[in-house]
């Protein structure tokens, strides 16, 4: 072979081996993204198909199934089967009913018709028979005219150059100037903030009440109602806050459709702040234009101790706090990986199983640990939860090699990686809970409602919508009905000193000075 031919075949060679590789590499990269996009599908379909809860059935076990399911003391079975039939309680209506109001209609016989048809004889009552019917009354309007005697002396008024004036004393209006009653603020309040109904079909319901009442008037009551009244509720609900030691946060998106300088289509955001378990249940929101870290840092600027969150980065410039981790999210990750991956991956099946069997493992230690004190949850969870931690690290590491980064398994794996700090921050306080769910479900209500009303018109509305639902929620949290503890408020605010720190306090949601009337009855 001549010595040019050799060098063309050597090169031709070379070629056709490194476009081999390449070829080899895009076929590793489309294979990998075939995955991924098969993963997401597979989860597309359980989000919109599948069960919303996060309880695991089936393998829950894997690992230690005989251990969890052994029991010495229960005898072996019988080949007789029993069949048990539970018997059904009695006095379940009358609990469900004993704490409503009751109207009592007797109907007797005239004394015309208490003769008897045999003997001619007197009848008397014998016994009674009782049906009973619950009676529902719907919304009803009418107007309340507030009427103020004016009084003069005829005496001075003859013989005087002045003449003194006397004017009865009557309640402040709760909105000057306007027909805006308490009942009148606080039933649309809890009609949009609590039962989600926006202006449009409250006006359409008023209408059919023979009320015409335009949603522009309705959201100024509600506004004014808002920034003059609740304002002042929501300042005492924060001092209290940030002197707690333990927090909750989250956030959620708003779109807002009139903001200066900004497009309607725009993602606006709506910080929820609340108290841990071992406080009085305080849920503030704080309405922000953007995600941005400057929020939650302003928001908590003088608040220190423990501060739950979920993933997002945005906390991390909050200082002298310590950051608690969310395990629901670990968890909720090792799960969603779980069902992206199809039935034939069994290995990476196993593994996404063994990550959710740690994380099960940890709330079954949760589990036991209910009704402790904080200083034994602390004791019991050094004892019992640090070894599940350990060795749920060691397999963390064991197993980052082996995964796809971009894999649903490899982000649960690496969301642990980078979260393990705080995830593990729990056992530091028998106080500290194991996840951010306490948050999450303050914030729902929040997201329901949202996909009735959709958005705000304005900043200012959407400001003001953070106040109500900071009370309205509040008031939820203790026991409170939203319509009678915002009217309470509106009847009481105008009418003492906003100034007097001591005096507000009696109005906070879990004021023993709360009326009655105002509190939820108990279930029994």
């Amino acid at each position: 072979m001549r010595p040019m031919e050799k060098i063309k075949n050597d090169k031709d060679a070379q070629f056709y081996k490194e476009r081999a590789e390449k070829l080899e590499l895009e076929k590793e990269e489309l294979e990998a993204k075939l995955k991924w996009y098969e993963e997401q599908f597979r989860l597309s379909q359980k989000r919109q198909f599948g069960a919303s809860s996060e309880q695991t059935t089936g393998q829950l076990s894997l690992f230690n199934e005989i251990e969890d399911t052994s029991n010495k003391d229960v005898e072996e079975p019988t080949i007789e089967t029993i069949t048990y039939k539970r018997k059904k309680k009695t006095g379940q209506r009358d609990q469900k009913l004993e704490d409503l109001p009751t109207e009592t209609i007797e109907y007797r016989l005239s004394e015309k018709e208490q003769v008897c048809s045999c003997c001619d004889g007197n009848l008397h009552e014998m016994s009674t028979e009782v049906r009973r019917e619950i009676e529902i009354v719907p919304a009803q309007t009418k107007v309340k005219k507030h009427v103020r005697y004016i009084y003069s002396c005829r005496q001075c008024e003859r013989n005087e150059l002045k003449t003194p004036i006397q004017v009865a004393k009557s309640p402040q209006p709760v909105y000057p100037g306007s027909l805006a009653s308490p009942s009148a603020i606080a039933y649309l309040m809890s009609q949009k903030y609590v039962d989600g109904m926006p202006l449009y079909r409250q006006e359409k319901a008023l209408e059919r009440l023979g009320l015409s009442l335009s949603r522009q008037t309705m959201s100024n009551w509600m506004i004014y109602g808002a920034e003059k009244w609740l304002s002042v509720i929501f300042g005492e609900m924060y001092q209290y806050l940030i002197k707690q030691d333990v927090l909750h946060a989250d956030e959620t998106t708003l779109q807002v459709l009139s903001e200066p300088g900004r497009k309607s289509s725009s993602n606006s955001y709506m910080w929820m702040f609340r108290t841990g378990v071992t406080h009085h249940p305080v849920v503030l929101f704080d309405y922000q234009q953007t995600r941005a870290s400057k929020h939650p840092k302003q928001f908590l600027e003088n608040f220190t101790g423990y501060l739950h969150v979920d993933g997002y980065a945005g906390y991390h410039a909050i200082s002298n706090v310590r950051l608690v981790g969310c395990w629901a999210h670990a968890r909720r990750n090792f799960k969603g990986a779980l069902t992206a991956l199809p039935e034939t991956a069994k290995a990476s099946r196993l593994t996404a199983q063994e990550g959710l069997s740690f994380c099960d493992q940890l709330y079954k230690v949760e589990s036991q640990l209910k009704g402790v004190d904080s200083s034994e949850r602390h004791q019991q969870r050094q004892k019992l939860s640090q070894p599940i931690l350990n060795e749920f690290s060691d397999w963390l590491k064991a197993q980052t090699p082996k995964v796809l980064p971009k894999s649903s398994l490899g982000k649960a794996i690496k969301y642990c990686h980078s979260q393990w700090e705080k995830l593990e921050a729990f056992l530091l306080d028998g106080r500290l809970e194991l996840d951010n769910n306490r948050a999450e479900r303050a914030i729902k209500p929040f997201v329901i409602g949202r996909k009735n009303w959709l958005f705000s018109n304005t900043a200012k509305g959407a400001r003001s919508s953070a106040l109500i639902y900071s009370v309205v929620e509040t008031a939820k949290e203790n026991n409170l009905n939203p319509y009678a503890y915002l009217k309470y408020l509106f009847e009481e605010l105008p009418n003492i000193d906003l100034t007097d720190s001591d005096t507000l306090k009696k109005y906070l949601p879990w004021s023993e000075t709360i009326p009655e009337g105002c509190r939820i009855p108990s279930k029994k």
